[in-house]
């Protein structure tokens, strides 16, 4: 079966007096049958390339590794346990509750996404009395929610609908009324609603409406359950407003008014708010404010701003203080006594592991209930005992099928960038593997927003592991694993620094003997999709293939169109090449469709959702429309739409596994084929 060859138009589009070709512009018509008629035929075309079999395989082989009869650690809230459990064959969880060793099931997923190619559970908040569920649905992948209430002791579905809602909500503490939030066109969260149980959605009041476009908007109840608080943040900027949660119809109040490129965030904490903040410096410190006027004036320093250490969060009960950092581009959590102020970093067994706060409920408790995982150790949830520093394990995740720690080992390296930047990556392997650049090796990167990428297990990654691949994670700039300014060497002018992070990450994996240019696949999705098509376009002959999953590879023109969702909030991420020449030329310079050559490219798999709200269908359309016309080497180059779905890919469990199967499988039979042919 021959690649469809997508038709060109005459297009083009000018900006500071740069004329650029868009030929393939046309693919933006959704709703036009020749658009679906192209993506159905990139689609029959993959098909065709596909090795069902080693498909199959790889699915059954990841199934094995899946306990799909399962239940989640239990929580306690109240006189309730609450938890999420899974059956055999069913595609959705069943979110449930116990008392007395009695269960009471809640909600079930599958009941509710019978019938609906596509079901997403957003929001799940459970009145303070345990008496009312509210929860939000979303059957297209769009991420346009719609909240329905349900009576727990009946049943029954209340007649309150509430639409176009996006995913934080928060009850007052009389059980009578809903905040939530809703989105405009651009799919950004603008909106604070106050809705009263029994009356129309047309009657709920407007809390707030955040006019400006590059911030969006949540809202939620503090640990102490004592106050609603909203929150507005754009990229490098933020505010907070609070509410007693016993008062609805109080007005909110700012905690400090917002300041151009200082972020702040708060916890309550008795009679006090704690808040960190980066206004004295970027890897944030901690202040304490009185409630009664939590004013920047009224500040007093607890936690001093350091370089070395990111202060990223703060978790308050009544007798403790947990903070949340990041140093030595590894997670820890600093337990603290509100009575004595004695403090002590949570000790962690592995060198290299991702460690984060759970679910925590109460405020009165001498427990802290935290998760744990490392390359080689399945998730974990334990509580600790903050007195006697002693944890115990909830439940850690079961893997059938003959898993043995043991088998596997992993570690953390660093490359050197070209400007001298040590870059870490993380390593997971089998024993036994060989140092003699004969193995292949799947490179995972993302490198924005300052997003940390976890070193966590994966049952799945498990069938590339047995077959001799050596797994990497880049932790490149852009991210935030080593604080603030790993993440501003890593955005708007110095956005390449990420790229040539990753190129720096692959070398050294080559030049350590790990693997070989040949053996090399690439993976990176959404921003980590933009990373994987910049460095394919900067270096083709370092990888082998090249995955790139809901990519954001169409990023000048998207950030050139305010009209898209989310593009003025990532104005300060990227830069505005509307006002700025210099931000267009530099975006210019690294963008992927902007960038694709006549030349020789590696194995290319573009995956895209119809419905993704975050990156548009079309970006991966064009892209691979056009390094299909101008690449000059014969390898594979395929694009999946899925066409009921969105940027989360398909919201089944049975299916995500079976696109896991799929990615996989692209990459191993290519892999196998070139092995044979050398």
């Amino acid at each position: 079966m021959k690649p469809p060859i997508a038709a060109t138009e005459d297009y083009s589009s000018t900006f500071h007096g740069d004329t650029r070709p868009d030929e393939y512009f046309w693919l933006r018509s959704k709703d036009e049958t020749r658009v679906r008629e192209y993506l159905e035929a990139e689609n029959a075309y993959t098909d065709s390339l596909t090795s069902k079999e080693l498909e199959q395989e790889l699915y059954d082989e990841i199934l094995s590794h899946i306990k799909e009869t399962d239940t989640s650690a239990p929580w306690r809230w109240g006189p309730y346990e609450y938890y999420t459990r899974t059956e055999q064959g069913k595609q959705y969880g069943i979110h449930c509750r116990s008392r007395d060793g009695v269960e009471e099931i809640l909600l079930d997923g599958n009941e509710r996404g019978e019938g609906q190619s596509f079901y997403s559970l957003g929001m799940f908040d459970l009145r303070d009395d345990h008496a009312l569920l509210a929860f939000s649905e979303d059957t297209t992948g769009g991420e346009s929610y719609t909240v329905r209430f349900k009576d727990l002791a009946t049943g029954e579905l209340l007649p309150d609908e509430l639409t176009g809602t996006y995913y934080s909500s928060a009850w007052t503490n009389d059980g009578t009324s809903l905040y939530y939030t809703t989105h405009d066109e651009q799919m950004r969260p603008y909106r604070l609603w106050f809705h009263r149980l029994g009356t129309p959605q047309s009657e709920d009041v407007l809390v707030h409406e955040e006019s400006d476009e590059r911030f969006g908007l949540g809202v939620s109840k503090t640990q102490s359950r004592r106050f609603i608080t909203f929150t507005m943040e754009s990229a490098v900027t933020s505010e907070e407003w609070f509410a007693p949660a016993d008062e609805p119809t109080r007005e909110f109040q700012v905690i400090e008014p917002r300041r151009q490129d200082v972020e702040y965030y708060a916890a309550n904490h008795e009679d006090r708010f704690l808040v960190w903040t980066n206004d004295t410096g970027r890897n944030f410190r901690l202040v304490e404010a009185p409630v009664s006027d939590p004013s920047r004036a009224n500040w007093r320093e607890l936690v001093p701003h350091r370089e070395d250490v990111k202060l990223e969060a703060v978790l308050a009960f009544k007798d403790f203080l947990v903070r949340y950092e990041r140093a030595d581009a590894l997670p820890r959590m600093v337990v603290s006594s509100v009575t004595t102020g004695e403090e002590h970093v949570m000790e962690m067994p592995d060198p290299v592991y991702t460690a984060f706060p759970s679910v925590n409920a109460e405020y009165e408790t001498s427990r802290f209930r935290f998760g744990y995982t490392s390359l080689t150790t399945p998730v974990s949830t334990y509580d600790y005992d903050v007195g006697t520093r002693q944890r115990t394990l909830i439940k850690q995740q079961e893997v059938p099928g003959g898993f043995d720690a043991a088998t596997y080992e992993s570690d953390r390296i660093w490359a050197t960038a070209p400007d001298g930047t040590r870059v870490p990556i993380s390593l997971v392997y089998r024993k036994g593997t060989k140092r003699d650049g004969t193995a292949a090796c799947w490179l995972y990167g993302y490198g924005s927003y300052g997003a940390s990428l976890p070193v966590s297990f994966s049952p799945a990654r498990l069938a590339l592991l047995d077959r001799g691949l050596v797994y990497a994670i880049a932790h490149i700039r852009g991210g935030g694993e080593l604080g603030k300014r790993w993440h501003e060497e890593g955005r708007l002018l110095h956005k390449r620094n990420t790229f040539t992070d990753f190129i720096a990450c692959a070398e050294h994996l080559i030049s350590e003997k790990y693997t070989s240019p040949d053996r090399i696949v690439i993976h990176g999705g959404s921003a980590g999709g933009l990373l994987v098509g910049a460095v394919t376009n900067m270096r083709p002959d370092l990888f082998f293939a090249v995955i790139a999953d809901v990519p954001f590879v169409d990023a000048l023109n998207t950030i050139l169109d305010p009209s898209l969702p989310l593009t003025q909030g990532e104005w300060e991420e990227w830069g505005n090449p509307i006002e700025s020449e210099e931000v267009y030329s530099y975006m210019k310079s690294y963008s992927p469709y902007d960038n694709v050559e006549a030349k020789s490219y590696p194995n290319i798999l573009a995956l895209g959702g119809l419905n993704d709200p975050r990156v548009s269908y079309w970006e991966p359309a064009k892209w691979v429309a056009r390094l299909r016309a101008k690449k000059t080497d014969d390898n594979v180059l395929l694009l999946r739409t899925n066409l009921g779905a969105g940027h989360m890919g398909p919201s089944g469990r049975y299916e995500a596994i079976r696109e896991i199967a799929f990615v996989y499988a692209f990459a191993l039979d290519l892999l196998e084929k070139r092995r044979v042919q050398s």
